[in-house]
């Protein structure tokens, strides 16, 4: 397997009650990858920590399982394209009373 020559900046954000995006992050620096780490409340923090991110240089972002389809389409959208975006998939998650992302923030209803 050959590696880039240049680290990947990629972040992983992950959606937790009272989580910060300012407070709650992390950054793990490998020679391959420098990933950033952040946790947000909801789909509207996520929406400004991905602009963020990719104002910043990310190219790929991997959200939590919590998030659903409509809070990760909501990140595609918000990223325009400037970054590729991918999601950890539990149709019911744990954390969350085995509900998904789209349920708990009410995305579902608000839509329809």
């Amino acid at each position: 397997m050959r590696w880039r020559a240049v680290a990947l900046k990629a972040a992983f954000i992950f959606v937790a009650p009272e989580a910060d995006a300012e407070r709650d992050r992390a950054v793990v620096d490998s020679p391959v990858v420098h990933l950033t780490v952040v946790g947000v409340k909801d789909y509207q923090m996520a929406v400004k920590a991905a602009k963020e991110l990719v104002d910043q240089g990310v190219g790929a972002i991997e959200l939590c399982a919590g998030f659903g389809v409509e809070g990760a389409a909501m990140v595609k959208q918000a990223v325009q394209g400037k970054a590729a975006v991918g999601v950890v998939r539990f149709d019911n998650h744990p954390g969350f009373d085995f509900k998904s992302g789209d349920e708990m923030f009410n995305i579902c209803n608000r839509q329809r």
